[in-house]
């Protein structure tokens, strides 16, 4: 495989609580790995029906305040039609609708371009599956 393109799969235990688990550490590391000081673009894909990628703020309370949102818009009663696992179970199913289950962010001379308070971030609503896999490309 050409150097220009190269990925790599994370593997993440996101708990059996609704979580939001800051990826931006990992993302790094995949770089220094791989970029090379080179510029190009880094995929963030998340291959689950369940669980999105944001860019957001952490530490500050802005996760706990999507989580609280996400509760708002999806609620986690019994309307869904989705009803197999555990009571709401649809709403996670929604939840790559709201937030999608990719992100592509820019690179340049081999570091990612985030803005000050970014942050790159798993969104995972599913407390049935503690286990998720995130898969890392950088094309450059």
């Amino acid at each position: 495989m050409s150097d220009a393109f190269t990925t790599h799969v994370l593997n993440i235990a996101s708990g059996s609580s609704e979580a939001i688990v800051d990826l931006t550490r990992d993302c790094e590391a995949f770089l220094r790995e791989v970029a090379a000081g080179r510029d190009g673009l880094l995929n963030v894909f998340v291959p689950h029906a369940t669980a999105g990628i944001a860019i957001i703020e952490t530490g500050a309370g802005s996760d706990d305040d999507l989580l609280t949102a996400l509760h708002s818009l999806l609620p986690a009663d019994d309307r869904w039609q989705h009803r197999h696992g555990s009571p709401g179970h649809g709403r996670d199913h929604v939840l790559p609708a709201i937030v999608p289950p990719h992100a592509t962010l820019p690179v340049v001379d081999g570091s990612l371009e985030l803005g000050t308070w970014q942050s790159v971030c798993l969104v995972d609503t599913n407390r049935d599956n503690p286990h998720r896999e995130v898969r890392l490309s950088f094309l450059g």
